[in-house]
């Protein structure tokens, strides 16, 4: 028996994917790097092994994709502050309540990134998180701990 037609894997992981991108790389980059993680994907199908977890290999190419547009994203400009009239910083708008805590996630290593986004946006288990990112699950055990400490010393100063 051959693999599932295409659609019917883009119909059972989009969202999975899709938040997977969001938590990692960003909601302005997560379109394009959804995009871009389909694309590749439909290119490799054909050569994926029967029996292969779909799941974990589509995360896989996503979590690639995500460490692109971190990459390409060190490499852009950065915008200055607002000022306003009188020279004083202007206040940051309201926004997203957890926007800090995100943007403080998407600063970490990427491996540490990916296992936090994995384990608590994914709700994948170390052994799954280590088939993703292609390590042990000591490894993923491990990314997720250090990732873990350097959130809590980040919000803890």
């Amino acid at each position: 028996m051959g693999p599932p037609p295409f659609q019917r894997l883009l119909d059972e992981h989009r969202e999975a994917v899709w938040r997977f991108l969001v938590a990692s790389a960003g909601r302005d980059e997560a379109d394009d790097c959804f995009q871009e993680t389909f694309v590749a994907a439909l290119r490799a199908y054909p050569r994926l092994p029967a029996g292969a977890d779909h799941r974990a290999w589509l995360l896989t190419i996503a979590h690639r994709k995500a460490i692109d547009a971190h990459r390409a994203r060190s490499r852009r400009p950065r915008p200055v502050a607002a000022e306003t009239l009188d020279g004083r910083s202007a206040p940051a708008p309201a926004g997203n309540p957890d926007g800090d805590l995100w943007d403080a996630v998407r600063a970490i290593p990427h491996k540490q990134r990916a296992a936090v986004v994995l384990r608590y946006v994914g709700d994948l288990q170390h052994a799954e998180t280590a088939q993703v990112l292609g390590g042990s699950e000591d490894a993923a055990r491990r990314n997720l701990h250090e990732a873990l400490t350097n959130l809590r010393k980040e919000f803890t100063r």
